[in-house]
């Protein structure tokens, strides 16, 4: 299991996670990857069970680079124990993940293949993910930069012509407006 072999404080806040990921946003080592679409913290045992899934669908062909790294202390208290005495002891370790960080890369294996790994390790992961490939990098993130998916444009309304004989009728005329005065003390 994925843990830091020394850290200089061993217990930390919890904080928040906002934004989106500034760096590890592209492909780096590989030809296809797997990024977050949103934010989230990976523990290290869903980081080895995606591996572990990666390498046995491409047979341990091919080269697998993991791109974050647990290095978050989570810390839990024993069961039925009171409130209070302090914080509890650390009990694992967690990769925090923004919107558009890289978490997986795969090279050295046919498109398939690796498309087919890439896949199985989405599903041992807690956030939402998508493939990216180096000839077509889809996910742009810079400053200012929004990504949104498609929509399409509303279709435009076609008024179908009035039938031979068919009356038509006037559109209704528009409700009149009340008088501006003062209410009822101005009177």
């Amino acid at each position: 299991m994925l843990q830091p072999k020394k850290t200089k404080y061993r217990k930390m806040h919890k904080g928040r996670i906002k934004g989106v990921a500034k760096s590890c946003n592209t492909l780096a080592f590989g030809d296809l990857g797997l990024v977050a679409i949103e934010s989230g913290k990976i523990t290290g045992q869903q980081i080895e069970a995606a591996r572990v899934a990666m390498s046995r669908a491409t047979k341990k062909g091919g080269q697998v680079w993991i791109r974050i790294f647990p290095d978050k202390p989570i810390t839990k208290k024993p069961l039925e124990v009171r409130m209070g005495k302090g914080k509890g002891a650390v009990d694992h370790y967690v990769a925090v993940v923004k919107p558009g960080r890289v978490i997986y890369e795969m090279g050295g294996v046919s498109f398939v293949d690796a498309e087919e790994a890439l896949l199985l390790a989405r599903s041992k992961l807690p956030i939402k993910t998508k493939l990216i490939t180096r000839a077509k990098d889809p996910w742009i993130i810079g400053k200012g930069v929004k990504v949104r998916a498609f929509i399409p444009p509303p279709p435009e309304k076609v008024e179908k012509p009035a039938a031979a004989g068919a009356v038509v009728a006037a559109p209704a005329p528009a409700p009149a407006e009340k008088p501006k005065g003062k209410g009822k003390k101005g009177e």
